[in-house]
């Protein structure tokens, strides 16, 4: 039997989950990573994508667009920015954030374009990965 670790994923508006995972596949700042039980501690920071969570034969999908990941042997914990289940996220939604993002990528100070503009690019894939 596989062990299994304490996830859960909270944005300001709710909780969204909260239950007993086999791994967590989390879009991660500097790349995807995959956390499972007893994996060593860390802290990472988001980028917008796909958080897919094992549980069984059960994997449930959240769409997220930033925040922090904190990964121990014990489980995983996402504070997201904004997290929404997959089937709840619609093409309006990320043509707000993509106005959002353009919108701050027009106006960065010089040393914050290329972070801007990597924010639109990562908006641009999860639209690609979610068909819309």
């Amino acid at each position: 039997m596989a062990e299994t670790m304490q996830f859960d994923l909270v944005s300001p508006e709710r909780q969204l989950a909260s239950l007993a995972a086999d791994s967590v596949e989390i879009p991660g700042a500097e790349g995807d990573l995959t956390a499972m039980a007893d994996h060593a501690p860390f802290l990472t920071t988001l980028r917008p994508g796909l958080v897919r969570v094992h549980a069984g034969s059960a994997t449930t999908e959240y769409v997220v667009t930033g925040g922090f990941a904190e990964v121990s042997a014990a489980g995983t914990t996402i504070l997201a920015e904004v997290a929404v289940p997959k089937a709840e996220f619609k093409a309006d939604m990320l043509a707000d954030l993509m106005a959002e993002a353009e919108t701050a990528a027009a106006n960065a100070a010089e040393e914050n374009k290329a972070a801007t503009a990597l924010r639109v690019n990562d908006l641009k894939t999860l639209g690609g990965q979610l068909g819309l």
